[in-house]
């Protein structure tokens, strides 16, 4: 590994001091000795000669994906400069919530947080394509710290997408908090731009349209609206044909798909560093997108939630993610240190 790499592991992560996160890494890897995986079992055997350093299998497989139970910083080391086309990433937002390892490991000193996010917003630059798009979905007071990073490393803005995220509720001498940032950045002027556009909004009672569109009805495109910078059709996912993980709010997969649809073709590569409940994998499968991803904590619930929506889907190797490896392996196994 490369001494920016080893740089990079070193750094503080939002939900693991280091020690905390060696004895997660160390109970992970012996999860997946010991656990059968749905599509395929996936462990860790020893690497040749080389002491400490251990091949880890994925988590899932699909004819388009590949998706490790590691931290995303053992994967962005293992990858190619230049060799992703999009990624979209939903991070912790260090509100102390407990994503299965504990709330005070999601509570970060605003430095160190931060110092954190720089560190995987590098490694997703390094990774994206000439013309490539970065996605990232964050609270708003981290938003524009992130944004002037991004920018700062050469990354041209495109747009910050405002979500509206109703059904909060007012914080003391604040105004009432009513939408998520998406950062949309591009390296360069994008290879991809695709216009998404949405049906005409109608009316759920009646049927009809509930805008006049000052009398220029007649004019509007048939296959619907511009998809615009302000979405508000993207209220947290609660029921389960939306979510994985019923205790905690997880994006609809509608969020990621629009991205991807915007940002790429099929066939092009998609990394989200973030698994959660693997909304993002869901969208790109279904969109016919190759995807890589990593979970830190257990990858369950995304294994559960394609077995519900891809039921016919069989275990595979996805070759073509083979050249964006440096160390290419025919069973796709993940060098960790």
């Amino acid at each position: 590994m490369d001494r920016r790499a080893r740089r990079q592991l070193s750094l503080p992560l939002p939900c693991d001091n280091r020690e905390a996160h060696a004895s997660l890494s160390h109970a992970l890897e012996s999860q997946a000795v010991t656990e059968g995986l749905d599509h395929g079992d996936a462990g860790l055997a020893p690497l040749g000669e080389e002491t400490g350093v251990k091949r880890l299998a994925p988590q899932l497989s699909t004819p388009l994906g590949l998706l490790y139970g590691t931290d995303c910083f053992n994967l962005f080391s293992a990858l190619n400069e230049e060799s992703i086309h999009c990624v979209f990433a939903d991070p912790p937002f260090n509100l102390g919530k407990d994503y299965g390892r504990g709330a005070m490991k999601d509570a970060l000193e605003k430095r160190d947080y931060l110092k954190w996010s720089f560190a995987w917003l590098d490694e997703c630059v390094r990774l994206l394509t000439p013309g490539g798009a970065l996605f990232v979905y964050i609270l708003p007071q981290w938003g524009y710290h992130l944004a002037t990073h991004i920018e700062e490393r050469g990354m041209l803005f495109r747009h910050w997408i405002a979500l509206s995220m109703k059904g909060t509720f007012p914080r003391g001498r604040k105004l009432y908090p009513a939408h998520y940032t998406l950062l949309y950045f591009t390296k360069g002027e994008p290879r991809v731009f695709n216009h998404v556009r949405l049906p005409v909004p109608v009316c759920r009672h009646c049927g009809k349209d509930v805008k006049d569109y000052g009398g220029h009805r007649k004019y509007l495109n048939p296959l619907g609206l511009n998809l615009t910078d302000f979405w508000d059709d993207t209220s947290p996912a609660r029921h389960q044909k939306f979510k994985a993980r019923w205790h905690i709010n997880e994006l609809k997969p509608m969020i990621p798909s629009r991205c991807i649809q915007v940002a790429t073709n099929e066939g092009d590569i998609l990394l989200d560093p973030f698994g959660g409940g693997g909304s993002t994998y869901e969208a790109a499968e279904g969109l016919k997108r190759h995807w890589l991803g990593t979970e830190i904590a257990t990858s369950a619930a995304i294994r559960d939630r394609f077995r519900r929506h891809f039921p016919d889907l069989k275990p595979a190797s996805p070759v073509t993610l083979q050249r964006v490896f440096k160390r290419p392996d025919p069973k796709f196994t993940l060098v960790v240190p």
